[in-house]
């Protein structure tokens, strides 16, 4: 696509981006302001990007009618650093932020859980709102009497103090797992839940145990990390009695303690033991065999809450979303092995 110089060699603008794409001025704003979806087809989108980028075009922010704060920076709060899981949703939060001209401040709560200190004294006069992913609201209470919109990540949505609330449907993933074990003929389970307090691992519990009743469950809790996961399974699974057949993990990273544990006692995946994860990252196929999985979308999970941001600093009413999940499954589930 060849675009045209702006008129009069000055600054480009909406309207040379527009006249370059064939569309109208309010068609480019909904594509540069990233709302098309529903509203313009795909391949308009992709022609109006492709004019802006031609031209150069960038959009004159002071212009704009929108009430976008005073620094126009994000604070992203996470659990941890140490899980890649955080670190796709700061770069679809950064992405989404970048668009409309906003930076992205990652921040990890001390220890890995709450409560989150304020990141610096001056916190409220530098930042425009505040993103929480996978954290308990009354984990960020260094944030409360602010007037800092808060938009929470894989929470609660019944929870107080949020502007907004962005989730996955991590019950949603469970059933998908449980369901795929169960089809393969399994009734002997092990949950390696994980010990941190979060309303998704609670989620995932939940839902694991309506879609199991019936059937034999023992649940055991670890840290999350791949060590402490390879204790807590190495003890579960040399219990005396009928050992479980399958074992469903919170995350993948517990699933990799699995695969340790069950080499220590012998034991084959998944001839002798199906092993399922959650977050489908890259772990998931460096094991062997690869990991089932349950697969999150991390980095549109940023973008959606950025966006979420985004809406609320222009006073836009509040939309709670639940993004779907999906089930990966690969070669460390198989059918339940003979009594």
């Amino acid at each position: 696509m060849q675009t045209p110089e702006p008129l009069g060699g000055t600054r480009p603008t909406s309207r040379d981006v527009a006249r370059a794409a064939g569309v109208s001025q309010a068609t480019v704003s909904l594509v540069l302001g990233d709302k098309w979806r529903g509203r313009v087809s795909e391949r308009t989108a992709g022609a109006v990007r492709e004019a802006a980028r031609g031209l150069g075009y960038r959009p004159n922010l002071a212009a704009r009618n929108l009430r976008l704060g005073r620094t126009r920076t994000a604070l992203l709060v996470v659990p941890a650093l140490t899980n890649e899981f955080f670190a796709h949703v700061y770069t679809g939060a950064a992405e989404a932020a970048a668009r409309h001209g906003f930076g992205v401040v990652l921040y990890p709560s001390p220890d890995g859980v709450g409560p989150a200190r304020a990141p610096f004294v001056s916190a409220q006069a530098a930042l425009d709102g505040v993103i929480a992913s996978s954290m308990a609201a009354e984990a960020l209470e260094a944030f409360r009497g602010t007037d800092l919109p808060l938009v929470m990540l894989d929470s609660d949505p019944a929870g107080t103090g949020a502007a907004a609330h962005v989730n996955l449907d991590v019950a949603d993933g469970m059933r998908r797992v449980t369901g795929h074990l169960l089809d393969l003929g399994h009734r002997r389970f092990l949950h390696l839940a994980s010990a941190a307090p979060s309303w998704t691992f609670d989620v995932r519990a939940d839902a694991l145990a309506r879609e199991l009743r019936g059937t034999e469950v023992r649940t055991v809790r670890s840290p999350l990390n791949v060590a402490d996961a390879r204790e807590a399974a190495t003890l579960a699974l040399a219990v005396p009695g009928p050992r479980p057949t399958a074992v469903v993990c919170d995350d993948d990273i517990l699933a990799a303690g699995v695969y340790k544990a069950a080499r220590r006692l012998g034991l084959r995946i998944p001839e002798d033991l199906s092993v399922t994860g959650f977050d489908d990252m890259a772990l998931a196929t460096v094991v062997e065999p690869e990991l089932t999985t349950v697969r999150l979308p991390a980095e549109e999970f940023g973008r959606r809450g950025m966006e979420a941001l985004l809406a609320v600093l222009a006073g836009e009413p509040p939309r709670p979303e639940t993004l779907p999940v999906a089930l990966v499954p690969r070669g460390s589930s198989g059918p339940a092995p003979a009594a």
